[in-house]
C-alpha cells in the first residue's frame, strides 16, 4: 500500500489558471474521490500525480518521496478500457509485465491466479470483444493492477456503463479494493458514485474557462464500512452526505 500527498498544485496552461493550491492526502489503504463538475480540471490534476505533467508550483510526494513530473510510479486507468483488440484477455491484463521484461509464459502465470478474484475465470483466453461492458472494465482493473499493486489512478472507470452494471461494478470493486489493499484515487463528477466508492471525498469547484481557477472547497469523510455500502445507499445517513456535498458545489 502508498501514501500519497499532493501538496499545493498549481496548473495553467497558454494563460489558463486550471487549477490553484490543490493540496490533498490519500492514506494508505483508501479509496478517495475527486469529485466536481466536467471541465474543472480533474483530469489536469491526474495527469499531474501520474507525472504525465508538471504543475506551476507544488508537489506530489509517494510514500515521502517527491515523484512531481515523474512518471511510471502509479498505475492509471483512462475511462475507456483500451484493450487491444487482437491479444486475448490474458495477454491484455500481463501486458505491464511483459513490458518490463517478464516473459510472456511467465507473466500470463503470475496473473493468472487473480482472473478469479476480478471476476474474470473463464475468460483467459478470449477476445476484448468477446466481453461485455463490465468485464472489459474488470479485466482493464486487473491490467492496471499488475502495473502497480500499490496505488491505482482511475479516472472515471465506470462511466461508461449502464445504470444496472454501474451499481453491480460498484459493489464488485469495493470487495476486490477490501480484499487485495490496494490504495485508489478515483475521479468522478457523479456525486452517488463518490459516495458509494469513497472513504474519503475532495470536493473541487472552479470554472477555469470563465477565469475561475479550480480549488478544493471541501472534504467529506465516508464512515460506512465498505461491506455495507448497499445498503448505505438507500439510507438516510446517504442523502445527508449529498445534500453537503451539493452545497459544496453550489447546486
Amino acid at each position: 500500500m502508498a501514501h500519497l500527498e499532493i501538496q499545493g498544485v498549481s496548473k495553467g496552461f497558454d494563460g489558463v489558471d486550471i487549477l490553484e493550491g490543490i493540496s490533498m492526502t490519500v492514506e494508505s489503504g483508501q479509496i478517495a474521490c475527486l469529485l466536481g463538475p466536467s471541465g474543472c480540471g480533474k483530469t489536469t490534476l491526474f495527469n499531474v500525480v501520474a507525472g504525465l505533467s508538471s504543475p506551476q508550483s507544488g508537489r506530489v510526494l509517494l510514500d515521502g518521496e517527491d515523484i512531481t513530473g515523474s512518471p511510471g510510479h502509479l498505475s492509471y486507468m483512462l475511462q475507456k478500457d483500451l484493450l487491444l483488440q487482437h491479444k486475448r484477455i490474458i495477454d491484455n491484463v500481463s501486458l505491464p509485465l511483459v513490458l518490463r521484461g517478464v516473459p510472456r509464459d511467465e507473466a500470463r502465470a503470475q496473473v493468472a491466479g487473480l482472473f478469479e478474484t476480478f471476476g474474470l475465470e473463464g475468460t483467459q483466453m478470449r477476445w476484448p470483444s468477446e466481453l461485455s461492458g463490465g468485464m472489459r472494465q474488470r479485466a482493464a482493473l486487473l491490467r492496471a493492477y499488475q502495473y502497480s499493486r500499490d496505488f491505482m489512478l482511475l479516472d472515471e472507470p465506470f462511466s461508461a456503463l449502464d445504470a444496472f452494471t454501474k451499481a453491480d461494478m460498484h459493489t464488485w470493486f469495493l470487495d476486490v479494493a477490501e480484499r487485495m489493499g490496494t490504495t485508489s484515487l478515483i475521479v468522478t463528477h457523479d456525486i452517488d458514485e463518490a459516495i458509494m466508492l469513497a472513504d474519503h471525498i475532495y470536493v473541487m469547484r472552479g470554472n477555469p474557462q470563465a477565469g475561475v481557477p479550480t480549488t478544493i472547497v471541501g472534504e467529506e469523510l465516508i464512515a460506512c464500512p465498505r461491506s455495507a455500502r448497499a445498503e448505505f445507499a438507500v439510507s438516510e445517513a446517504f442523502l445527508v452526505h449529498k445534500r453537503r456535498i451539493m452545497g459544496l458545489l453550489g447546486r
